[in-house]
C-alpha cells in the first residue's frame, strides 16, 4: 500500500484549501449566525468539480475516488463543518447511494446531473423511532402495478429542504425486515404527496439545514426504485460505510484546526512569566493531541485507499468513524482547556468547534452501534 497522494490529488487539496480559505472561513461566522449555508458557496464548490469527485468519469464525475472526496471533505471542514457537512449529504452518502446501489441505466441518468451539482441529492434513512435501529422503520412502500406507493416520515435528514432527489428507505415486507424486507427508492423532491417539515435547532453545525421529510401516497414508478426488492439494507449499509469515511475526514480536518488553534495560543499566552507552551502540563496536552492526530489520518487515508483499491473496508470504516469522532472530542476538549476562560466564550472559534465535533459520535451510527459492528466481523472474520 502506497499512502503517497498523487499529483491530481495533490492538486486538488490545494484547490479545496484554496476555496476553503478564501470563500469559505471568511463567511463562517456569517454562516454560524444566520444558520445557512449560501447557495453561491454550493454553486462554486460545483463549479470547481468538488461535486463529483467522487464519481467516475463515465458518469460524468472527477474519478477521485474516496481519497479525493475526504481530501476535499477534510479541507472544507477546517474553514467550516457546517458547509463540509452541507456538502457531504450530497456528495458522499447523496450521491454515492445511487453509484452503490443503481442499475447503469440509473447511473447514467442520475449520476453526471449529481456530479455538475444541478441535482442535489439526500439520504433519507433516519426515523423517530428507527435511528440506531434502521429495520424498525414505519415508512412503508406498496406496489401498485407498475407503481409503488410510499406513506411514512424521516428525520435529522441533512439537506433534505434543498435536495432535488432523496434515497428514501421504506419497508416492503414487515416479516422480513431488515433482511430482505426494506427497499430503496429515488423519489424527486417534486413529486406530488412530498413535503419538508420543521427545521431542528441544533448544539452545533448550525448552518447546516436538518429537517424531518414526510411522504403522503407519494407514487413513483418502479424505475426509481434502487436495487432490487428488498435490498435497501444492503444498500443502506453499503453507503454508510462511505459515509463513515468521508465524517472520518471531517473529524480530521475539524481536529487540525483545534489542534493549530490551540498551538498559537499556547505560543503567545503568557503565564507565570513564560509563555504557556513552555509549561509541561500543556506539552503534555499537545503531545497526546498531535499523536491522535497522526492516528485519524492514517486511518481515513488507509481506509480511503481500500475502499478505493474495491477492497473490503466495512470493518476499517467503522473503526476509523469510532476513533475519529471520539479522538476529536478529546482534541476540541483540550483545546478549550488550553485557551483557559476564553475557550469557553463564543468570542473563540475553539467555543465552536467543541459544539460542531459533539455529534460526530452520534449521526453516522452512534459510537456504540459502531463498536457492535466492529465486534461481529472480529468474531466471524478474525483479527
Amino acid at each position: 500500500m502506497d499512502l503517497r497522494l498523487s499529483d491530481e490529488l495533490i492538486l486538488l487539496r490545494d484547490l479545496a484549501r484554496d476555496f476553503s480559505e478564501k470563500r469559505v472561513r471568511p463567511l463562517a461566522p456569517q454562516i454560524e449566525a444566520e444558520h445557512h449555508v449560501p447557495r453561491e458557496l454550493i454553486d462554486e464548490m460545483s463549479e470547481l468539480g468538488f461535486m463529483g469527485v467522487a464519481i467516475p468519469e463515465e458518469y460524468g464525475g472527477s474519478g477521485m475516488g474516496e481519497t479525493g472526496l475526504c481530501l476535499v471533505m477534510e479541507e472544507i471542514t477546517r474553514a467550516d463543518f457546517a458547509v463540509a457537512v452541507t456538502y457531504g449529504a450530497h456528495a458522499s452518502i447523496g450521491a454515492m447511494s445511487v453509484l452503490v446501489g443503481g442499475t447503469p441505466e440509473q447511473k447514467q441518468r442520475f449520476l453526471p446531473d449529481m456530479a455538475a451539482g444541478k441535482l442535489l441529492g439526500c439520504y433519507a434513512l433516519t426515523e423517530a423511532d428507527a435511528g440506531s435501529d434502521p429495520a424498525a422503520m414505519r415508512t412503508v412502500a406498496v406496489r401498485e402495478g407498475d407503481e409503488w406507493v410510499l406513506n411514512g416520515e424521516k428525520v435529522w435528514i441533512t439537506n433534505g429542504d434543498m435536495a432535488d432527489l432523496a434515497t428514501v428507505y421504506a419497508i416492503t415486507d414487515r416479516e422480513k425486515g431488515a433482511r430482505g424486507g426494506v427497499t430503496a427508492f429515488l423519489v424527486p423532491s417534486k413529486t406530488k404527496g412530498f413535503s419538508v417539515g420543521k427545521r431542528e435547532e441544533k448544539m452545533g453545525q448550525r448552518g447546516s439545514s436538518t429537517v424531518a421529510l414526510a411522504f403522503e401516497d407519494v407514487r413513483i414508478g418502479d424505475d426509481h426504485r434502487l436495487g432490487g426488492v428488498g435490498d435497501g439494507f444492503k444498500i443502506a449499509m453499503a453507503t454508510l460505510d462511505r459515509g463513515r469515511l468521508a465524517l472520518g475526514a471531517n473529524c480530521l480536518g475539524c481536529a487540525r484546526e483545534a489542534h493549530a488553534l490551540s498551538v498559537d495560543y499556547a505560543k503567545q499566552r503568557k503565564s507565570f512569566g513564560k509563555s504557556i507552551g513552555e509549561h509541561q502540563a500543556i506539552q503534555w496536552m499537545l503531545a497526546d493531541s498531535a499523536t491522535e492526530l497522526f492516528a485519524m489520518e492514517s486511518m481515513v487515508y488507509r481506509t480511503a485507499w481500500l475502499c478505493d483499491e474495491e477492497q473490503s473496508f466495512s470493518r476499517e470504516s467503522a473503526m476509523t468513524k469510532l476513533f475519529c469522532s471520539e479522538a476529536l472530542d478529546r482534541i476540541v476538549d483540550r483545546a478549550v482547556q488550553i485557551h483557559g476562560g476564553m475557550g469557553y466564550s463564543a468570542e473563540y472559534p475553539v467555543e465552536k468547534l467543541y459544539r460542531d465535533a459533539r455529534v460526530t459520535r452520534i449521526y453516522e451510527g452512534t459510537s456504540e452501534i459502531q463498536r457492535i459492528v466492529i465486534a461481529r466481523d472480529v468474531l466471524r472474520r478474525g483479527s
